[in-house]
Order: C-alpha cells, then structure tokens, then sequence
C-alpha cells in the first residue's frame, strides 16, 4: 500500500499540539470526565491526518470518500456472531469489574452518567470513535500490518495512540505514577482488542467503530482504570485462542 504510518503519526500530533497548548489554558465546564477539550480535539486530528494523506496519495477525492465511507462497512462483517463481542464485551467486562468490586467491598470509582443517558452518550462516544479509528485503523495498520505481525502493530499503535492521552491527564492532576503505569496498559490492551475485532470481522472499519464507543459508554459509569484486569485478562486469552500472527485465525476452529 502506498501508505506512510510514521508520516500520519507525525501529521496527526502535528495536528494535535497546538490543542495541547490550548488545553492548558482553556476549560470547558460540564463536560464528563475524561473528556477534556485536547481529547475531544485529538479525537478527529487522526480523521484530519489521515484524510490529508489520503488525497495526496491518491490524487484527490474520491480516495478520501472511499476512506469514509469505510465508517459504515458493516457488510464486511459476513459472520453475524461477531456483532456479539462487538456489543456486549466491553458492558461486560465492566459489569464483572463492578460485582467483583462490590463483593470485595471497595469504592466503586468513575459512576458519572445515569442509564437514560447510554444512547446520548453511544452517539457522541461513536462520533469520537470515528474521528479516531478512521487514522488508526483505517489508514495506518492494513501497511502496518503488511510489515509486521497483527500483535506487533497493535503494541505499536497502542503506544502512539497513548501518547495523545498524556497532556489530558497531567491537566487532570493524575500522577505521573498513574500515567505511567495505567496508560501503557490500556492504550495497548485495547488496541489489541480492536485488531482483533478489525481483523476477524473482515476488516471492517464499523466493527472497530462501535466496539469503541460501547468501551468508552461502559467506562462512563466505571472507571477504565478499574477495569484493566479483566481487559488485561480478555487480551491475553484473545491473543492465545486467535494467535499473534493475525489476531483472526482462531486456535480451535
């Protein structure tokens, strides 16, 4: 593919900073947790670099529409079975974190949105998805993948993609502990979900979409720092049953 993931790394924090800069000195009030302005702003740098890239590559237009169009794909998803992890995985995984929290009787951080709100917030977590995966996923790990293993670029990509959370969370007041140790775990584990959900659905773009937005709807009412054991748990046995190589040839099929 006649694609360059280190050019759309380097545009889309090129995109990025001056946000950053922003966000140091500008505040939205009444927006959730997690969601501060260079989050929002960062959300859609990806789309923008991407869609830059793309029409330089391709001569125009009409590669930029295909690229977009890529956000509704959902009839690359031929077996209808994956509509189930896409779903209900990450809901899942956070309602576990909450029983196991409650039977351990610890404080149950990060309930911030009631019930009523989930289809509000899958509209707005889907638009943010969006701005985001059509960069990661939809430009820059097919050539990535080409080169390396589906594991390998997903590491990678986790990483880059964490970077853009860094300067939210120092505003936040989080501790450079925290950082450190969570963000890595996080940014990585769910981009190798995401592969794996990217890749097993026939690379469908939408896949990727939705499966993002139902994580960050359920981290609404948990927080996502609350779930990195189970995540981290799921990561490895979808490594193990679909393999390193792919993260779509399962082990047992």
């Amino acid at each position: 593919m006649n694609r360059s993931p280190l050019k759309f790394f380097l545009l889309t924090y090129a995109l990025a900073t001056p946000l950053w800069v922003i966000g140091f000195f500008v505040e939205v009030p009444g927006l959730p947790k997690n969601s501060h302005i260079t989050d929002f702003g960062l959300a859609f740098c990806p789309l923008i670099a991407a869609s830059i890239l793309v029409y330089r590559e391709e001569g125009g237009g009409r590669g930029v529409r295909r690229l977009l169009s890529r956000v509704f794909d959902h009839r690359r998803i031929r077996r209808k079975i994956w509509y189930v992890p896409i779903i209900f995985l990450m809901p899942l995984l956070y309602l576990l974190t909450y029983w196991v929290m409650r039977l351990m009787g610890l404080q149950i951080p990060g309930q911030t949105a009631s019930f009523v709100m989930i289809p509000l917030l899958f509209v707005l977590y889907f638009a943010l998805a969006t701005g985001e995966e059509v960069g990661w996923m939809g430009y820059a790990v097919d050539p990535m993948q080409e080169r390396w293993s589906a594991l390998t670029s997903a590491i990678i990509l986790g990483v880059v993609s964490g970077i853009g959370h860094v300067p939210s969370l120092v505003q936040e007041d989080f501790s450079l502990t925290y950082i450190a140790v969570s963000l890595p775990l996080t940014a990585i584990g769910f981009r190798i979900l995401f592969v794996w959900i990217y890749n097993s659905t026939g690379r469908s773009l939408f896949a990727v979409i939705v499966f993002h937005a139902m994580a960050n709807v359920s981290s609404a009412f948990i927080s996502t720092a609350a779930g990195i054991p189970l995540i981290a748990i799921t990561v490895v046995i979808v490594t193990f049953l679909w393999g390193s190589k792919t993260l779509a040839r399962y082990r047992y099929a």
